[in-house]
């Protein structure tokens, strides 16, 4: 696959352990949708794939500590460096997203409220590690 024009001026990549349970996990709880996947020589592992969800798109791989470690997956590192924040248009959107991802395995540890900022907003961690944030005005 070539790189294609028009792509989003941010893209989150995120490393994981198990790229297509991550993939499945992505898919169930926020209906991504894979647009691309490579697998890796060993067949097990997800050297990239592309995945459309909340109109962007996010990459991810498998962890290669074979290849330097530089990029490890939240599990390595016990804990994540970053949140990714989703912006949803309605307070219930924020709601059904979480109890959604919940229902898929997800570990909601903020549940939403209304927050000083004007917006519904909630956290919760992905089982690969990973931590989403989804955020709405009130």
């Amino acid at each position: 696959m070539a790189f294609q024009p028009n792509v989003p001026p941010l893209q989150p990549h995120l490393c994981v352990k198990g790229g297509k349970a991550a993939i499945a996990f992505y898919e169930k709880a926020f209906g991504a949708t894979c647009t691309f996947m490579q697998a890796a020589e060993d067949g097990e592992r997800v050297m990239h794939a592309n995945l459309a969800l909340f109109g962007s798109e996010i990459l991810l791989h498998d962890e290669f500590p074979e290849f330097g470690g530089h990029i490890m997956a939240p599990s390595s590192l016990k804990g994540t460096g970053v949140a990714i924040n989703i912006n949803l248009p309605t307070p219930a959107d924020v709601d059904a997203a979480l109890a959604k991802a919940e229902a898929a395995g997800a570990d909601v540890f903020m549940p939403a409220s209304d927050v000083f900022w004007g917006a519904r907003y909630g956290r919760l961690r992905d089982p690969f590690g990973h931590v989403w944030a989804f955020n709405a005005p009130l």
